[in-house]
């Protein structure tokens, strides 16, 4: 047609795409930009603004920029009342300046059109929804996506074993082998992987439609508890301070252990580094020397002699009992970490309670719910804490005994002593799983109800014990909630550290750009540890939730029956799952 191709778009106003309407708005209205747009054969080179003064000629105008109805040989520039700037080429006398004001007036603009107070109001609410809507969501796909899967793993071992059955050779003609490939080419074992999975989806079938009013309890505490952070957001920085005391304990332990070794005076003995020169036979270490006035002459004859260190002075009663020493410092080492670790989970504890037990939330909530569960457990639950983390480390110390035990006796032991010594191990091994578990909730009772660690620990055993089968679901949902979550940030994080390190991510300039590094893997391992060690941290504030909103809703059921003197304080949607009601509360 002759007319000139124009492959490029040109904004009169590019900034109207942010500033003359709201911004998510805009998005959510397929991007559209309420400025001219004018189709160009190429993108202009010279920088042109508003300027300061007017009586520009129309040639100062370019006609391929402006808008085709306008043609400016035909067109007269009026000036308008309130000293309106004419178009036209910013000079370099004037492009700072000018620049400087389109700078502060796109700001200003972009940040009313966001409208900032609203915008952070909402980014709060919305990581508050996330929590919320991230467990709602994650439940429902967790259950199709468990059942779609083993759905699907039925199908492909049906598929292989249809696939096999017209070969003739059977499980039974290949004997055994270390290549185990060989044996994924037999219909026995595909129809083997069939019954297996096959009754592995009818057992969670069953156990689903047997259990489904309380595995909805559990997805509806696990919902609440998302509320719960939601509306304590600062209990997700509570680990950090657990983290610090525990590094305090570390190094304390550090510190004290390294002064009880170096606690004796140091011994040094003249050694000779080679007893063939002159007259070195004689100095053997055991003769004493001062390493400060130690010289060739206190060895004369001998030019290799040296004073070295040889050891610690280990006479009198302090260097005796450095070994005793030692384990108290250990034993009072394990004992500060549990206690730190029990002060984390009373504290949380008594946050979220104070969360379940307010009756209208977020109202009722209390002001800073966790410095006030921090100065209520300091002040008034010390001794029940480090009692309960006495006993811990008790069982710890016997596990350490039967590992030090079990390793220096393993070469002497015959098979009814190793068993025996398994055995032990074992037990010893699920007695300290209890006590944590036990610990943990009895801590949950002392936050509610301050009770001393005896009384709160035999509530919190028979009030769980009452409620077996739930505690069961509610521990196996939260768990592999929480294993997938887990999973999902590690990995996430993994993949992209391995795409970053690897250099597969072009990343513009040089501040972000990595290194060409010829062994990638180390910083890819290092930064899939600390995010998985950050994720096992925020999730265990959510855990800590809702084991205490668990306990709370047992208690809530046991203590209330929903009339005006007692009602309910759990969430609607628990009642509505259960079938209750607070009939007489207003």
């Amino acid at each position: 047609s002759g007319e000139v191709c124009k492959p490029n778009v040109f904004y009169f106003d590019l900034l109207q795409c942010a500033t003359s309407t709201n911004v998510i708005a805009a998005a959510l209205n397929g991007l559209q930009c309420p400025t001219t747009q004018v189709c160009v054969s190429e993108c202009p080179k010279i920088f042109w603004g508003l300027t300061d003064y007017l009586g520009l000629p129309a040639a100062a105008f370019n006609q391929s920029l402006c808008n085709p109805s306008i043609n400016l040989t035909t067109t007269t520039l009026v000036r308008f009342t309130h000293g309106v700037h004419a178009a036209g080429p910013i000079d370099g006398k004037s492009l700072l300046f000018v620049s400087i004001k389109l700078c502060f007036a796109s700001v200003r603009d972009v940040v009313n059109s966001f409208n900032a107070k609203d915008v952070v109001t909402r980014g709060l609410l919305l990581s508050h929804a996330l929590l919320f809507y991230y467990v709602l969501l994650y439940s429902v796909l967790l259950c199709n996506t468990l059942l779609c899967s083993t759905l699907l793993c039925i199908w492909h071992c049906y598929w292989e074993y249809d696939n096999y059955k017209t070969r003739a050779v059977s499980i039974t003609d290949i004997g055994f082998t270390t290549n185990l490939e060989v044996y994924l080419q037999t219909q026995e074992t595909w129809l083997a992987f069939l019954i297996i999975i096959a009754v592995a989806e009818a057992i969670i079938l069953l156990t689903v439609i047997f259990l489904r009013k309380r595995i909805l309890i559990a997805i509806a505490l696990i919902q609440e508890a998302s509320r719960a952070v939601g509306h304590m957001m600062s209990t997700l920085l509570y680990p950090l301070v657990t983290f610090v005391l525990v590094l305090v304990c570390v190094a304390y332990w550090g510190i004290t252990a390294l002064y009880l070794a170096t606690s004796g005076a140091p011994i040094y003995r003249v050694v000779a580094l080679n007893v063939s020169q002159g007259d070195c036979e004689r100095y053997n270490g055991t003769q004493e020397c001062d390493p400060l006035n130690f010289n060739s002459s206190s060895a004369p004859g001998c030019p290799s002699a040296r004073c070295i260190f040889i050891r610690y002075n280990d006479e009198g009663l302090l260097q005796r009992n450095i070994f005793n020493l030692q384990i108290y410092n250990a034993v009072a080492f394990l004992w500060c970490v549990n206690f730190v670790i029990a002060l984390g989970q009373c504290t949380l504890a008594g946050a979220f309670a104070s969360y379940y037990w307010a009756f209208s939330k977020p109202s009722d909530i209390p002001y800073f719910p966790l410095s006030s569960a921090f100065i209520r457990t300091l002040r008034y639950h010390v001794g029940s804490l480090a009692f309960g983390a006495l006993i811990l480390t008790l069982v710890q110390i016997v596990r350490i005994l039967l590992e030090y035990i079990d390793h220096k006796t393993r070469s002497a032991q015959n098979p009814c002593a190793r068993f025996l010594m398994c055995c032990l191990k074992c037990c010893f091994w699920c007695l300290e799983k209890f006590i944590k578990f036990l610990n943990r909730n009895a801590y949950i009772m002392i936050a509610v109800y301050g009770k001393n660690f005896c009384v709160s620990a035999k509530n919190a055993f028979f009030l769980l014990m009452r409620n077996i089968i739930r505690v069961v679901v509610l521990d196996k949902v939260t768990d592999l909630l929480l294993f997938f979550g887990k999973l999902l940030v590690v990995g996430g994080v993994a993949v992209l550290s391995f795409f970053f390190f690897s250099g597969r991510i072009p990343l513009p300039g040089e501040t972000f750009r990595s290194e060409n590094l010829n062994y990638y893997w180390m910083p890819i391992i290092t930064v899939a540890i600390g995010s998985y060690l950050i994720a096992h941290g925020f999730f265990s504030v959510y855990n800590m939730c809702v084991d205490t909103l668990f306990l709370c809703f047992l208690e809530d059921l046991e203590r209330n029956d929903g009339s005006q003197e007692r009602p309910y304080y759990m969430s609607k949607n628990l009642m509505k799952i259960l079938n209750k009601s607070n009939k007489g509360a207003k």
